[in-house]
């Protein structure tokens, strides 16, 4: 086991080691040479180089300890913190040597757990769907994530540009939005599509420079799911008030068309029939409402795409444009079958040729996008603007459902579905789902 000596006790007996040497040989000098004075100048020749030398072999291993030291600490100050240095010593400085080491490893664990939270921080804020952009006090985009490159400049990267100036490239509520210094909604059209946002805008100091927060995150989802559960809410109340009267009604003029057959009444025969008839039909017509209501959730399952489009043709004829060995897409089969034959079927009621009704196809491991093209009418602006809408039609029988449950099974799969006029003539119905792990998981 070693003895642990503090420096001082260490310079202490070196100190007495040298005394006791200078006093011996001025001692055994002064028997020699009898004279204390050339003995004492004998002694001081011969020991104060020895002590020099002494001295300096003592202190060596103490400067180099001493420099290692100094120069971890300057690492410190460049954020290294890998170098560790070897405990030779069992005083003061080897307790300072382990205290350095310690030191050193706890900074080294904290810069990779805080590397790590970083990490994990930049990947949340790169896969959130939220657009972030963060500007200096100049304007310039300091950050953004991949989002907000994916709005304001298709994928690319945005990071030094003026965000006023990429603001200009875009639609005004944009620009107006941020020139406002507001948060709050605004709704902008994009590729054909109009897309509602909520803007967070926030100002704060970051090393003494003013600095702008700015969040966009798309509503454009949220705002149709609450529509559509609006509307889910008001067919089930109406639903509910018309059943409620519709079925005494029905059973009163079934009682009264056989009470009229009793009595050889052929006029309230007919006009009993008649009211029961249109009671069994407005039932049924509310039937198809509550449906609508009651879309159960989708049952989703990997799906043969070639094999699945093939199969609607011999239902309702069309031109399809899709590879047979086109990846699989994940959807409910019934559901999704019910969508294509109700767009190819207002194709066919579009006035257009059916040679011209195409089914376009294309899937990735991402995404599968569906298109049903014709060359009818088309839709004028208003009509776009509601076809979505529950109730709305253009037709003179129709109920208003075959779109917005078509868009309702669309969105439960977690897709969107596009209605646009083509450039020539007729109408473009696109259907987007996802189609990656995500979403086969589900």
């Amino acid at each position: 086991m070693k003895v642990k000596l503090s420096l001082e006790a260490q310079l202490g007996i070196l100190l007495t080691i040298l005394i006791i040497a200078i006093v011996s040989m001025v001692s055994l000098l002064n028997y020699w040479f009898a004279n204390i004075y050339l003995a004492a100048l004998f002694s001081s020749a011969l020991i104060l180089p020895a002590c020099f030398f002494v001295l300096r072999y003592y202190m060596q291993p103490v400067n180099k300890i001493l420099v290692a030291l100094n120069d971890g600490f300057h690492n410190f100050l460049d954020n290294d913190f890998s170098v560790s240095l070897a405990k030779t010593r069992n005083d003061e400085l080897g307790d300072l040597v382990d205290v350095y080491n310690r030191v050193s490893e706890a900074l080294r664990n904290e810069r990779v757990h805080l590397f790590q939270r970083e990490l994990l921080l930049d990947t949340v804020i790169q896969t959130t769907p939220v657009s972030l952009i963060l500007t200096d006090n100049s304007g310039a985009i300091i950050y953004s994530n991949s989002s907000a490159r994916q709005l304001f400049n298709h994928g690319m990267a945005i990071n030094g540009n003026n965000f006023k100036q990429i603001l200009k490239k875009l639609p005004t509520p944009f620009s107006q939005t941020v020139e406002s210094g507001l948060s709050g909604l605004f709704t902008v059209k994009l590729d054909e599509k109009s897309e509602t946002y909520h803007l967070t805008q926030n100002q704060f100091l970051l090393n003494g420079l003013q600095h702008k927060l700015y969040l966009y995150k798309s509503l454009t989802k949220e705002i149709s799911r609450q529509e559509v559960n609006t509307w889910k809410k008001v067919i089930r109340l109406i639903s509910h008030e018309l059943n409620n009267s519709l079925a005494p009604i029905s059973s009163l003029a079934h009682s009264g068309q056989l009470l009229s057959e009793r009595n050889n009444e052929p006029q309230f025969i007919q006009i009993f029939a008649t009211v029961e008839e249109r009671a069994k039909y407005l039932q049924n017509f509310i039937e198809g409402y509550a449906r609508f209501a009651r879309l159960p959730k989708p049952r989703r399952e990997k799906i043969d795409t070639f094999s699945f489009l093939k199969s609607l043709i011999p239902i309702k004829a069309f031109h399809l444009k899709c590879e047979q060995n086109c990846p699989p897409i994940y959807g409910d089969p019934v559901q999704l079958q019910q969508v294509l034959i109700n767009l190819i079927k207002n194709a066919h009621e579009s006035d257009s040729p059916p040679e011209a009704i195409t089914l376009l196809a294309r899937v990735d491991n991402q995404m599968a996008e569906i298109q049903v093209l014709d060359r009818g009418k088309g839709m004028s602006e208003n009509n776009l603007k509601n076809a979505l809408l529950p109730f709305y039609s253009t037709k003179t029988e129709g109920t208003g459902l075959g779109l917005p449950l078509c868009r309702e099974i669309i969105e439960a799969h977690g897709g969107r579905l596009m209605i646009s006029n083509r450039n020539s003539g007729g109408l473009n119905v696109t259907l987007q789902l996802p189609n990656s792990d995500v979403a086969k998981a589900i």
